[in-house]
């Protein structure tokens, strides 16, 4: 059972570290980032040492018999007290988050300490890689060591699935939530490894066996042990699938809003404070180009202002007319903000064509969107009704007559 679980737990234990480190490199400020990151490296590391043929090979290199039982026994000592490092800067304020980490690490390497010398007064005959546990039971050191080990890794996963669940009903956001739910989860099905290992010292004295759930215990340890890291992980894969799903959606919106921007652009060139460059840069070098979208959004509204004195009454008056006449998805007439959207693309449309033509008009109609200022309360909500209103644009040939007011985009127009 344990060389079946170890190696799939190594592999996500270590993926969660090669991904963890790319942003470790980036910002090594994040104590929680780091505590997480050095967590997941011991963690998969206590999974390598004690597969069975690692664990013959290190014993045979370091002369010493199952001395990859304090190895890797130390790594899970040293992931607990991470983990809890991880979640008292999660839910306490900086200052004291750092003092409860510090503490936590500074048992954790006690009970390492105390572990090896416990250690040291075994007499291991023979290698155990699978059954150390149990083959020991007797041995009045190893049962101190066992006391030792699975007490303090009995009372760090209690700690861990109390806190867990108690910080998770107050979490600010959903995924840490879930992530906390999840860890106590696993923690709750690790003290079944734990329970099991502390039964068989028991019984070593009290005359009952417990050798019949090794597999359980092993099954249980792995599996405990998984969720939580998982649970730990999922605030960090929320967090990352935002900043993709982000980073996407700031540059479709880029490119979405580009014809409309360059035709306000034509029209008044001193609406751009700053050029900025090609987005492909941006996309080749996988920057954000939140700001350049920012601006843009910006020189759009710019744009408009600019245009008020060329909005003609007759043009507004034959656009309402004819798009309420267009069928969106072939079926529904526009109305609302996606028939204003459209209406103030026909309107930019024809103003541009007066701006070039320098015929201002001398009562000069509102823009149909006008009206849906105190809606448009928020970034999201304005970008998008420009991407709307950008959706019905399209600039006007250079001969368009000023007399003609021609559509923006053909009838029946979808978004």
């Amino acid at each position: 059972m344990k060389d079946l679980l170890h190696p799939l737990c190594l592999i996500i234990a270590g993926a969660g570290f090669l991904i963890l480190l790319r942003d470790l490199k980036r910002d090594r400020r994040d104590r929680a980032l780091v505590a997480l990151a050095w967590s997941f490296l011991a963690s998969a590391l206590s999974y390598a040492v004690s597969i069975t043929w690692v664990w013959v090979r290190i014993d045979g290199a370091l002369g010493v018999t199952n001395i990859v039982v304090p190895i890797a026994q130390s790594f899970v000592i040293l992931v607990l007290a991470l983990q809890g490092g991880v979640l008292a800067y999660w839910s306490k304020p900086p200052e004291e988050a750092r003092r409860r980490a510090n503490h936590l690490m500074i048992t954790g390497v006690t009970v390492i300490i105390g572990m090896a010398v416990l250690f040291a007064l075994l007499t291991p005959a023979s290698q155990r890689p699978t059954d150390f546990a149990m083959y020991y039971a007797h041995d009045p050191f190893y049962q101190a060591y066992v006391l030792l080990y699975f007490g303090t890794y009995t009372a760090a996963e209690t700690y861990l699935a109390w806190s867990c669940w108690k910080y998770s009903r107050t979490a600010a956001t959903r995924s840490i939530a879930v992530g906390l739910r999840l860890v106590t989860v696993g923690a709750v099905i690790t003290l079944v490894y734990s329970g099991q290992r502390l039964a068989a010292v028991i019984g070593a004295e009290a005359g009952f066996s417990v050798d019949h759930l090794n597999d359980l215990a092993w099954a249980c340890g792995d599996i405990g042990a998984t969720l939580t890291q998982v649970g730990y992980f999922i605030p960090i894969i929320a967090a990352r699938v935002g900043a993709l799903s982000s980073f996407a959606h700031e540059h479709y919106a880029y490119a979405r809003l580009e014809k409309l921007w360059a035709a306000m652009v034509r029209m008044d060139p001193s609406i751009v404070l700053q050029q900025q460059g090609p987005q492909r840069e941006f996309l080749r070098n996988r920057q954000s180009i939140h700001y350049p979208l920012i601006r843009r959004r910006t020189e759009i509204r710019d744009g408009q202002v600019a245009l008020r004195r060329y909005l003609s009454p007759a043009v507004r008056t034959e656009a309402e007319a004819r798009r309420s006449r267009e069928r969106r998805l072939l079926v529904l007439p526009l109305k609302g903000s996606r028939l204003a959207a459209a209406v103030t693309a026909d309107q930019l449309r024809h103003a541009i064509v007066l701006h070039a033509q320098g015929k201002p008009v001398a009562e000069p109609a509102e823009y149909a969107d006008a009206p849906l200022k105190l809606k448009l309360t928020t970034v999201k909500a304005e970008q998008k009704h420009l991407l709307r209103v950008a959706s019905y644009f399209s600039p006007a040939p250079p001969d368009t007559p000023s007399d003609s007011p021609t559509p923006s985009t053909p009838d029946g127009a979808r978004t």
